[in-house]
C-alpha cells in the first residue's frame, strides 16, 4: 500500500519482445549507442565531419575564412565557434580561463552573424539565425520580439521559407509586432509555398476550419494537409494525423472513408512519435478497430511509448491494464495502476481523478480512505466529470456506512468509465 502523498513514479512495462514496439532508449543512450559502437567504429586521421575543438585549430581556421568571400562560409565558421565555446578546455584546470575564451569565442561568433544579416547583401541564414537569438535570448542578448521579427520579416523579403512562417505566428499571436491574421494567412501561404512543412500542415488547417478570416475551403485544405505529409518528419507529423482522422470519419465528405488507410497514418505519424498517434494504436489494438486486431500487447505498447511522453491519456490507459494485467504480456499490478492514474490525474485529466478516487474509495493500490476519495471525486467534479458527482451524491447518502464499491472487473472498469 502507498501513501498519498509524493508517490513515486510509474515503472514502464517491460517484457514486450516484439521487435517492433522495443521500447526506444533515452535520447543519452541512443547518442552513446550511435555515436561510440565498437562494431563500426573506424579510425580515422581527420574527421571533416566532426572539425577539432582546439585553440590552435581555430586559429587555422580563422585565418583560412578571412579570404573567403562566400557568406555561407563564414555563416558556418560562426556556428563553429558557437559549437567549440561548449565543448573547448572541459578537462583544462584553470576553469576561469576557458571561460574567458569561451565567452570570447561567442563574442565573436555574434560579431559575425550580426555582419552578415546587416551587411548591405544581407545573408538569410544569419538574419533567420540572429533573429532566434533575439527570440530566446541566446548567445547574451536580450529577448526582443521586435528586434526578432524585423529580422524574419528581412529574411522572408529573400524567401527564406521558415523566416516566412515566423513572419506569419509572430502576425497570428502578436509577438513584436501587432496581431494581424490576414497578414498571418499572407505569410503563411508564402512559406507553404516556399515548402515549408509547418506552414503547409498550418494552411490547410486554416483552409478545413476557416480561421484567420479565410473562407473554408476543403478542397485546397486536403492538397496542403497532404502535401504536408508526404515529407512528414520528427517535428512534422501532425499532416499524417489529421489525415487518419479524416479517413477515419464515416461520413467526412471531404475525402473517402478508409480505415485501413488511417491506420497506416497513424502508424506513420506514431513511429516519428507523435504521441496522439501512438495513443490512438493503443485504442486501437485494445477494442480491434481501424482493421487492427485485438492485441494487448501491441495495445501496451503503443499506450507506453505515448505515456513516455507524458500524455495523460495514454498514462489512464494503462492504469487499466495494470488493473487487471494481461496473460503473458502483462503482470497484474494495482500499485502501478494506482500510480499510472495518479500520474494522469496530477495533470488535471478529470477522468483520472475520478479513477484516483475510486481507487482511494475502494482500497485498490492504496489504503482505503473515503475522505482521500471524496477529495479527487471533487476535482474531478469541478471540471463537470458526471461520475464523479454521482459518486458523491451517493457517498453524501450513504453517511458514514461503509461503501459497498467493489473491485471491478475489466469490462466493468471501462463500463463504468473507471479507466476509460
Amino acid at each position: 500500500m502507498l501513501p498519498y502523498g509524493g508517490p513515486p513514479n510509474p515503472s514502464v512495462p517491460q517484457g514486450l519482445d516484439d521487435p517492433e514496439f522495443e521500447l526506444r532508449p533515452s535520447s543519452l543512450q541512443r547518442s552513446v549507442s550511435t555515436s561510440v559502437d565498437p562494431r563500426t567504429k573506424k579510425t580515422k586521421a581527420v574527421d571533416l565531419t566532426a572539425p577539432p575543438f582546439t585553440k590552435e585549430y581555430i586559429d587555422q581556421y580563422r585565418q583560412r575564412i578571412k579570404a573567403d568571400p562566400d557568406p555561407e562560409a563564414h555563416f558556418l565558421y560562426a556556428k563553429y565557434l558557437i559549437d567549440a565555446a561548449k565543448k573547448i578546455g572541459a578537462d583544462a584546470k584553470d576553469q576561469r580561463a576557458v571561460k574567458k575564451y569561451r565567452d570570447l569565442l561567442l563574442q565573436e561568433s555574434l560579431k559575425t552573424i550580426r555582419r552578415l544579416a546587416e551587411q548591405k547583401e544581407a545573408y538569410d541564414e544569419a538574419q533567420f539565425f540572429l533573429a532566434n537569438c533575439f527570440g530566446t535570448g541566446s548567445l547574451g542578448l536580450q529577448v526582443d520580439h521586435e528586434r526578432a521579427y524585423h529580422l524574419y520579416l528581412q529574411a522572408a523579403k529573400q524567401n527564406h521559407a521558415a523566416a516566412s512562417y515566423r513572419v506569419a505566428v509572430c502576425n497570428e499571436i502578436g509577438a513584436g509586432t501587432r496581431r494581424d491574421p490576414q497578414r498571418a494567412s499572407a505569410f503563411y501561404r508564402k512559406a507553404a509555398s516556399l515548402g515549408d512543412t509547418a506552414a503547409m500542415y498550418k494552411l490547410g488547417m486554416i483552409l478545413l476550419l476557416g480561421s484567420l478570416g479565410e473562407q473554408k475551403n476543403p478542397r485546397e485544405a486536403i492538397n496542403w494537409l497532404k502535401r504536408a505529409a508526404e515529407q512528414a518528419d520528427e517535428e512534422n507529423p501532425h499532416a499524417l494525423h489529421e489525415l487518419a482522422m479524416l479517413h477515419e470519419m464515416p461520413n467526412s465528405q471531404l475525402v473517402i472513408h478508409d480505415p485501413a488507410y488511417a491506420k497506416s497514418l497513424y502508424e506513420q505519424a506514431a513511429r516519428l512519435g507523435y504521441t496522439q498517434s501512438q495513443y490512438k494504436l493503443g485504442q486501437c489494438y485494445e477494442y480491434g478497430t481501424l482493421t487492427c486486431p485485438v492485441d494487448p500487447r501491441r495495445s501496451i505498447a503503443w499506450y507506453t511509448k505515448a505515456a513516455e511522453k507524458g500524455d495523460s491519456e495514454a498514462e489512464l490507459a494503462l492504469s487499466g491494464w495494470y488493473l487487471t494485467g494481461s496473460e503473458g504480456v502483462l503482470k497484474q499490478s494495482d500499485s502501478e495502476a494506482y500510480l499510472w492514474a495518479r500520474k494522469a490525474a496530477n495533470k488535471g485529466l478529470s477522468k483520472a481523478e475520478y479513477a484516483v478516487g475510486y481507487y482511494a474509495e475502494v482500497g485498490i493500490g492504496i489504503k482505503q480512505d473515503i475522505e482521500f476519495a471524496k477529495r479527487w471525486y471533487m476535482r474531478a467534479a469541478a471540471q463537470g466529470n458526471k461520475r464523479a458527482m454521482n459518486r458523491l451524491t451517493e457517498m453524501k447518502r450513504m453517511g458514514n456506512k461503509r461503501s459497498n464499491v467493489g473491485r471491478p472487473t475489466r469490462q466493468q472498469a471501462k463500463d463504468e468509465c473507471v479507466i476509460c
